[in-house]
């Protein structure tokens, strides 16, 4: 088993029931979160989560958070600053009376590999179903195969005493070579100003196409019915890779460099008619290879 210490602020939102509210809301939270990120909130059951976007008007990710359905409120997991993102839901929520409480005192750790359920079900005598999570002591509990693409624990809330294997921990750089590996888009890297979630492949991870409105819907909407995207977010191979480097196909600039790990591998996008013709491409530092 391995396992990471993350920096993650947590946001508990909650509110009451609203008589005005649009048809099929009950409460007032719900309406909120689910007229402001990208995932279906409404249909989440108590003990289950979902990832999501929260967009500007254009389109482009502002922040992203894993949300947990509580019987009466959410919990938010996100890598911004808790703080700035309440001020401005407070500004957003307009008349809606919705709480905010900022819960980053919570500890988070992240478990996956061999017998990491093992250690789950040893630990806390039960096992979430993907997709699901439970609460025990103070403690919450997910099955959460988004982070890396591959089986994998989020354990958070107050862990002041949880015994973890010392041999297992990784670094969160470790972390980040992984996601890098495995493609896994991440907020102010792959996901910023001026590339769409699309791109990014997050189609089918982080959006509903039937939820109805939310910010940034018509120009995802847009996009996905065109039927074709005009960049595409691909693994690179290379030396002396650096991130917000240009990638090129001869003179013209054809992509960027979004992210680089340690092991010569690196996420960044590429013109999608660009990669259908060839894929090796050159930076200021030297070639680069598609890899996928």
């Amino acid at each position: 088993m391995k396992w990471v210490r993350l920096k993650r602020s947590k946001i508990k939102v909650f509110g009451k029931k609203g008589k005005t509210l649009p048809k099929g809301f009950q409460e007032e939270h719900t309406s909120f979160l689910h007229s402001l990120l990208t995932n279906d909130i409404r249909g989440l059951k108590p003990f289950s989560f979902n990832y999501n976007l929260w967009l500007k008007q254009n389109g482009s990710p502002i922040e992203d958070f894993f949300v947990y359905k509580l019987v009466d409120a959410y919990l938010l997991d996100t890598e911004g600053d808790a703080k700035k993102i309440i001020e401005e839901f407070e500004r957003l929520k307009l008349s809606l009376k919705v709480y905010f409480e900022d819960l980053t005192t919570f500890g988070h750790v992240f478990v996956f590999g061999e017998s990491a359920k093992d250690w789950v079900e040893k630990t806390f005598g039960m096992v979430p179903e993907e997709g699901k999570f439970f609460e025990k002591d103070g403690v919450f509990v997910a099955n959460n195969p988004l982070r890396i693409r591959e089986e994998g624990f989020d354990v958070f809330g107050k862990l002041d005493g949880l015994e973890l294997p010392k041999e297992g921990e990784i670094s969160e750089e470790d972390l980040e070579d992984l996601r890098i590996e495995r493609k896994v888009p991440r907020i102010r890297k792959e996901l910023r100003e001026g590339y769409s979630p699309l791109e990014a492949g997050l189609l089918n991870v982080a959006i509903s196409l039937t939820k109805g409105c939310y910010v940034g819907q018509e120009v995802i909407a847009r996009i996905h019915y065109k039927g074709r995207l005009p960049r595409t977010l691909v693994l690179f191979k290379g030396e002396n890779l650096q991130e917000e480097q240009k990638v090129f196909d001869g003179e013209k600039e054809v992509g960027l460099i979004t992210s680089v790990s340690r092991k010569g591998l690196a996420l960044g996008y590429i013109l999608t008619t660009k990669l259908e013709e060839k894929r090796e491409f050159s930076t200021t530092t030297g070639k680069v290879v598609v890899l996928d």
